[in-house]
């Protein structure tokens, strides 16, 4: 047994009685694909002002950059004691993962890193369109974040972005068109979905198998579950998007949302 790979995610606020504080739609992408490997990992929970810190203390690398060429140092990030190796993004390890693991299920199957890196441009482009997520998402994003978080979050994306939290306030007109705007995207991935027939749930179109491309799609939906609430109005309103679809889809991702109470990063 391989001794347990570390994993760095961002937490959020703990809720009475959980020590669930996996939130971040990035890292959950590799929260699941540990999960479905069945690799032993620990968690450990990075707050965003300590991201680069960690990845210069431990040497992994930039996996974005910023406008100006400097590295933008982000998170998923995990560390494999069993070689010894760190590594970025949530691509990047999940291929990482598949070669040094290769008895484990493949999140990407032979002959598809071609596909899955124009699935995960399609998927931004889309996904980003129109300002929908950043009106509605950062906001509550924002909202379940610790105060140091928080405080980088809202600086740094208001620096970049504009004041994010008044784009789309609640009972706002502006809110209904950013919601509609949100739903017509996941109808966009619903169709794409269906180009392998109606009821075809993941992307491989092999029943129950999934791989990387459908993480992308889980990240995001799992995300949204966690900032707004089980029992909210937007959850219970994306679980009757396209016919339930992304009801049946979420539930089918459920077994592998485990989360360990994990540690705090030491720096």
């Amino acid at each position: 047994m391989p001794e347990p790979i570390i994993f760095y995610d961002l937490p959020r606020k703990l809720e009475a009685g959980s020590h669930n504080k996996a939130w971040n739609l990035n890292t959950w992408k590799t929260r699941y694909t540990l999960n479905i490997k069945g690799l032993p990992y620990k968690t450990v929970w990075v707050e965003y002002p300590d991201i680069k810190p960690l990845c210069l203390k431990i040497g992994a690398p930039a996996a974005e950059k910023l406008p100006d060429g400097s590295p933008l140092y982000t998170l998923p990030v995990i560390y494999d004691p069993n070689t010894r190796t760190p590594v970025a993004d949530s691509a990047a390890i999940a291929r990482y993962l598949d070669e040094t693991y290769p008895d484990t299920p493949r999140l990407f199957p032979h002959g598809t890193a071609a596909l899955h890196a124009a699935f995960q441009a399609a998927f931004l482009a889309t996904f980003f369109a129109g300002g929908h997520f950043v009106a509605i998402g950062l906001p509550a994003s924002h909202a379940v974040m610790n105060a140091p978080s928080a405080a980088y979050f809202r600086a740094t994306r208001e620096a970049a972005l504009g004041k994010f939290l008044e784009f789309a306030p609640k009972g706002s007109e502006k809110r209904r068109e950013h919601w509609e705007g949100l739903k017509g995207i996941f109808h966009t991935f619903a169709t794409w979905l269906e180009a392998d027939g109606k009821e075809t749930l993941f992307f491989a179109g092999e029943g129950e198998k999934i791989v990387f491309a459908d993480l992308v799609v889980a990240g995001a939906l799992r995300c949204f579950r966690t900032i707004f609430g089980d029992e909210s109005e937007e959850w219970q309103d994306i679980l009757t998007w396209d016919g339930g679809r992304w009801k049946r889809f979420a539930e089918a991702l459920e077994k592998y949302e485990a989360v360990d109470e994990g540690s705090v990063v030491e720096l």
